[in-house]
């Protein structure tokens, strides 16, 4: 029988390859409950302590999620559209040109207008043509040339000022467009991101332990996993590889990645789109995340994506032989998977070591938080680590349902 989560979790514990994980999966009903933590986290003196499940984590790209659940209120509210110009709200972003590549002597960016508007909809599904810098080389090279990385934090419209990478709607690239969505929505309840996370998406869920960087609560820094010796500043430093500094160079709430949250907080927002309960959005909204949002044109841009040197990134450790599209949210399986995922299952995950879905078609949902060992972040084991819990979770779903029939 191949090795389950305990098993393996707890060697990579003791050959050191990280320091302690949380995991929480449940389903609709709240019936099957696997919450368990492994290991330890050491306090910024030093001290060892066994990981809790309300340990407070950096959710990084985890924080798309819940940034999606803001914009997809505002829709709600009548502030925003799907399928709206954003040129009134954010002219910043939608005078950006499309780069084409650079003169023989490669000195001037070749650069042409946008063809049509961006939409909340193509920042929601990475297809409006932002992308972060490490994702396309024109963009690096506009970068490493015009905006190289300095020490002052600065805020989203100003950290990611480049051109656009492609003409909005018609490709793919994983972005920084739900940062820009964030942004959308401060322009348009006039609150910041945070403010509008604890409004619309945790209070009805009574989550009470949410921070955007810096996390300044003295209760939360208590319990906050990337705040220790080798992270003094807490930024997160293992959850991004150990050598990335997203966070310092950060000003103001940053919905692609910013928050810090607990995992036994992070589920309650997992369970209750699992159950469409209606308590975070409307049911027609909440099905509408679940469905594939790419066009003809973009979608050609994200299978591309799926099957280059950073594909297996961007597939969160489903099969490329699997049909996957893009939801509102994180990537949405357009076929089952014998034994694990569903048709329909919305998944994506944080950093190189957190990883979340929603089964819907199978009744469960789960967060998978590791905490890598630095310096030296083993990336090969974070996957692995990462896909046993995607799969093993099923496995013990699936005996807990055999065990119920029985009773």
């Amino acid at each position: 029988m191949a090795e389950g989560i305990e098993t393996s979790f707890h060697a990579a514990i003791e050959a050191g390859k990280i320091n302690g994980a949380v995991i929480c999966a449940t389903n609709v009903k709240g019936h099957f409950i696997y919450d368990k933590t492994f290991g330890a986290r050491t306090l910024l003196s030093g001290e060892k302590v066994p990981q809790r499940l309300d340990d407070v984590l950096f959710l990084a790209s985890a924080t798309k999620l819940i940034t999606t659940i803001a914009a997809m209120k505002c829709v709600e509210q009548g502030l925003l559209s799907l399928d709206g110009d954003l040129s009134s709200i954010a002219p910043d972003l939608t005078a950006k040109q499309v780069i084409t590549g650079f003169s023989d002597h490669g000195e001037t960016p070749l650069l042409e207008p946008a063809k049509q508007p961006i939409t909340l909809e193509m920042l929601l599904t990475h297809t409006s043509g932002v992308a972060y810098n490490f994702t396309n080389p024109l963009i690096t090279k506009w970068c490493e040339k015009f905006d190289p990385p300095g020490d002052i934090p600065r805020p989203v419209e100003e950290a990611f000022r480049y051109p656009l990478a492609f003409q909005p709607g018609t490709s793919w690239m994983y972005s920084v467009g739900l940062d820009w969505a964030g942004k959308v929505i401060e322009r348009v309840t006039g609150r910041t991101l945070g403010e509008n996370v604890q409004q619309f998406v945790c209070d009805p869920l009574g989550i009470t332990d949410a921070q955007f960087y810096p996390v300044t609560r003295e209760d939360l820094r208590s319990r906050l996993v990337d705040l220790n010796p080798q992270d003094p500043h807490a930024y997160g430093r293992a959850v991004v590889g150990g050598s990335s500094d997203v966070n310092r160079r950060a000003q103001g709430n940053f919905g692609g990645h910013g928050l810090f949250m607990p995992a036994s907080d992070y589920i309650k927002v997992l369970r209750s789109l699992l159950a469409n309960d209606g308590k975070l959005l409307q049911p027609a909204t909440v099905n509408d995340m679940f469905q594939n949002h790419l066009g003809e044109e973009a979608d050609v841009g994200y299978q591309a994506a799926r099957t280059s040197p950073m594909g297996p990134f961007f597939r969160v450790g489903i099969d490329p032989e699997t049909t996957t599209g893009h939801g509102l949210g994180g990537v949405v399986t357009l076929e089952g998977v014998d034994g694990w995922y569903g048709e329909g299952t919305l998944t994506w995950g944080g950093g190189l070591s957190l990883a979340w879905f929603i089964d819907r078609k199978n009744d469960l949902c789960g967060i998978c938080a590791l905490q890598p060992a630095l310096p030296d972040v083993d990336v090969a084991i974070l996957e692995t680590l990462k896909q046993k819990f995607r799969r093993d979770i099923y496995r013990k779903h699936a005996a807990w349902k055999e065990q119920q029939q029985t009773v």
